[in-house]
């Protein structure tokens, strides 16, 4: 795994923490501010994902 995607996957981890933080917090997943953790969380998966993808078409 690369420096880059060891660096993303800290991200995410700590992205999907504070996101169970939130649920917790507000009560449920309907919350704006979960909502918004919601998509952070996204938004570095698909980082995390993209480069798994173009480190692929490198290979080939």
């Amino acid at each position: 795994m690369t420096k880059k995607r060891v660096h993303i996957q800290r991200r995410i981890d700590r992205a999907r923490k504070h996101l169970h933080l939130l649920v917790e917090k507000h009560g449920g997943i309907q919350h704006p501010a979960v909502i918004k953790q919601s998509m952070v969380l996204d938004d570095l998966i698909n980082l995390y994902n993209r480069d798994i993808a173009q480190e692929k078409k490198q290979v080939e």
